[in-house]
């Protein structure tokens, strides 16, 4: 040992290469022998096709002899004839009796009458288009092109119509402003001189100047001391007081008004305008109740005068004048006013109506565009639509539709049959149980027969007795006879069951389509019974459906991935289940997958339940 230590101490370069080659060694022969690879999972899978599912309740029983079968009606409804009496011989399918049929008959008409609408709009997708309807669409085509031009065009010049509306209001709008700064002008060119005549009848002593007879005093003085009589007088002293009341707030109005007037000029903002426009009005109406009252007040006077065969001092027929004067100046002068700021709200409104115009366009401009255009898209895809047939889709949708009346009339046919209650064999009527006028169901014995052909009679639960009716199909075998299958039909189902420790039981009568000598009575029987089938309907393995909740679905291989897919299912049978939704037929769902790993091959058929794998799977 003392030796190798020795060797290799002296020899490091070449015992550090040697060590290398072995790791090495030991690395890569780990990697190629010992190494688990990584696991490899595999998909089984298999095609969603279209077909038939058969969904059955099995049970099993004994052959009879012959037999006593109870013969009750598939549907409900009055008895309309009973036409067998007891001790007659039937036949298989002779009519026994008959229920009303008229609903029945009418559902007939109408299966057979969408069908036939079916079938038209068929035969109509599959006939080449004909000339006239190609033009109509065409023509449609190009009123529809024409309507979003014109909309385009109307459009534009509604919108450019709506612009200058508003720039022409605004230009009116300005107008009206200056407009309305010359009226008040010439307001203020007559408004001094009528308040300095205003005060002047009221305050002056013109009257007493140029009358001799009356005492110096301002005119409302000399005025009322020339009314002799006192009640006269004082009625007068009213009417004065009221014209000087009138006369100091209008001139309180002219002055704030004026002073306005003066700090305003045609420069001024709109705003400032239209304030110094609304003020000047006022003062205007002001100066118009001060002219009237002083107009009451001399007119007073001068009735006065008059009713008592006195003079009228001419200075008062001269101020009567003034008056009058003054009355038309400022009605002429308030006429104007409002006619100007009428005028400015005129054109307020134009301009805020053309601003709703504007933002209605702004907003609806586009959607009657777009509707437009949606139109001619519609016109083009209807034009090549027709000008390229009806496409497989449409075709099938077409076919699917003719099969789906088809399956009504058959339906309704098949159920206008049930009203006609017939024979299930041959036999003899041992009994009439009901009578023409009675109300019958699937529970009431119309007659009893009695048959010397071979039957099968066995028991189901009350669950399987539920999906069980007189009428259904049966395929039946028998262990005594390996090799022999035959078809029968549900004849009887008992109305009530047999309860035997808890269960109940329904004993169900299947009478054979053929007779066969090799079946013998008292032979055991095993009975098939077809409580429903469809056809021609889209179906996966049974396997294959997983359910979370309460969503069924389905794992389709896609990109060598699975990917789940929401299913609604319909009818099943012991290996299939109806799709009615959710897969398309060809669609590779999973119906087993296979893992391959250092563990070994494990496989998961669809819808088991997943175990952790790893180290965990081992345990």
């Amino acid at each position: 040992m003392k030796k190798i230590l020795s060797f290799l101490w002296r020899c490091k370069f070449a015992s550090l290469l040697v060590l290398a080659i072995i790791a090495a060694g030991g690395y890569f022969g780990y990697q190629k022998f010992l190494k688990p690879t990584a696991s490899q999972v595999e998909y089984a899978t298999e095609a969603v096709s279209k077909g038939i599912i058969v969904s059955s309740v099995s049970g099993s029983g004994q052959v009879s002899a012959s037999s006593q079968v109870d013969i009750s009606p598939k549907v409900s409804g009055t008895l309309v004839s009973v036409n067998v009496v007891a001790g007659q011989k039937v036949k298989e399918g002779d009519l026994i009796a008959q229920i009303d049929s008229r609903d029945a008959a009418r559902q007939v008409s109408e299966a057979r009458a969408g069908l036939e609408t079916a079938k038209l709009d068929l035969k109509e997708l599959l006939a080449p288009v004909d000339s006239y309807t190609l033009l109509q669409a065409e023509n449609s085509l190009a009123s529809a092109r024409d309507s979003l031009s014109k909309l385009k065009i109307t459009q534009a010049n509604n919108l450019e119509t709506n612009r200058e509306t508003k720039a022409k209001a605004e230009d009116n709008l300005e107008k009206s402003y200056t407009d309305a700064f010359n009226d008040i002008a010439d307001v203020f060119l007559d408004l001094p001189t009528t308040i300095t005549g205003l005060y002047t009848i009221l305050y002056s002593d013109e009257i007493a100047s140029a009358e001799q007879t009356v005492s110096p005093n301002s005119n409302t003085y000399a005025l009322a001391n020339s009314i002799s009589d006192s009640n006269k007088k004082s009625e007068f002293q009213k009417y004065a007081q009221i014209a000087q009341d009138n006369y100091w707030k209008a001139k309180n109005s002219y002055d704030a008004n004026y002073e306005n007037y003066k700090q305003t000029s045609r420069y001024s903002s709109n705003k400032d305008i239209e304030v110094l426009l609304k003020e000047t009005m006022e003062t205007t109406k002001e100066m118009t109740e001060a002219i009237k009252s002083q107009i009451n007040m001399i007119e007073f006077w001068i009735d006065y005068r008059t009713k008592n065969n006195q003079s009228i001092f001419s200075q008062v027929s001269e101020y009567q004048s003034d008056l009058n004067s003054y009355t038309g100046g400022t009605n002429s002068h308030l006429s104007t006013l409002l006619g100007i700021q009428q005028t400015i709200k005129d054109y307020q409104e134009d301009i805020s109506t053309a601003d709703r115009d504007l933002a209605e366009m702004e907003q609806n401009n586009p959607l009657d565009l777009a509707a437009a255009e949606r139109s001619v898209a519609e016109k083009e895809e209807n034009l090549a639509d027709l000008k390229a047939g009806a496409t497989e889709l449409e075709i099938r949708n077409k076919e699917l539709a003719v099969t789906q009346k088809e399956n009504s009339l058959l339906q309704a046919q098949q159920n206008y049959a049930d009203y006609f209650i017939r024979a299930p064999f041959d036999g003899v009527i041992a009994e009439i149980n009901s009578s023409k006028g009675d109300s019958v169901g699937s529970g009431t014995t119309v007659a009893t027969i009695i048959t010397d052909q071979k039957i099968a009679a066995i028991t189901l639960n009350e669950i399987d007795a539920a999906q069980v009716k007189a009428g259904q199909k049966a395929a039946l075998s028998f262990d005594a006879v390996p090799d022999l299958s035959i078809t029968g039909e549900v004849a009887e189902v008992d109305a009530l069951g047999t309860i035997a420790s808890g269960v109940v039981s329904y004993d169900v009568k299947i009478v054979f389509d053929v007779q066969d000598e090799r079946i013998k009575p008292g032979m055991s029987a095993s009975v098939d019974i077809i409580t429903e089938s469809r056809v021609d309907v889209l179906r996966a393995p049974i396997g294959a459906v997983k359910t979370q909740g309460d969503a069924s679905y389905a794992e389709v291989l896609t990109n060598g991935q699975p990917k789940k897919k929401t299913v609604t299912t319909g009818l099943s049978s012991d290996t299939m289940i109806e799709i009615t939704s959710g897969l398309e037929e060809g669609e590779q769902i999973i119906t087993q997958t296979k893992t391959n790993g250092a563990d070994g091959a494990q496989t998961k058929s669809s819808g088991q339940n997943e175990r952790p794998g790893g180290m965990m799977g081992i345990f």
